[in-house]
């Protein structure tokens, strides 16, 4: 499959996001900070990365955590997934949260997110009097049991 192609500006003195392993779907991001940054329990802060992208019109960019820092240190992206949209030209920043009960320290380089381009659809709407019954229908939360 061929890549796609994205203009970036790298303002950190981090290398450029990248797949860690050849079936990644996601590229580490890394802090760009001018010293460490530590959140307290239930702090959120926007950690800048010192990127800047444009993306293909069609594409996005989706802002996720990394799972070691949720499950090792209870540090999670707030809004998951963040929608960078292709006509967004400022910084990436990621809003981390720390959940846990100790205070977490992030210094530059630390990878804190990954970063996930995908093609996105745009919609017509069209208003109708009615939408086709499936056998689920209105079943909605917790609808098909424990």
């Amino acid at each position: 499959m061929p890549a796609v192609t994205v203009h970036v500006i790298n303002k950190s003195a981090n290398a450029l996001p990248r797949y860690a392993t050849e079936g990644a779907a996601g590229m580490d991001i890394m802090a760009d900070l001018s010293e460490p940054l530590t959140l307290s329990p239930l702090q959120r802060f926007a950690v800048p990365t010192g990127l800047y992208i444009e993306l293909p019109p069609g594409y996005e960019a989706q802002v996720r955590p990394r799972s070691g820092l949720a499950l090792k240190h209870g540090i999670t992206c707030l809004n998951s997934p963040g929608t960078i949209d292709a006509d967004y030209r400022g910084e990436i920043k990621v809003i981390l949260v720390n959940l846990s009960h100790d205070p977490y320290t992030i210094s530059t380089g630390d990878r804190i997110a990954q970063l996930i381009v995908q093609k996105v659809e745009t919609v017509a709407w069209r208003t109708v009097e009615s939408i086709t019954a499936t056998q689920r229908n209105e079943g909605g939360y917790g609808h098909t049991g424990k």
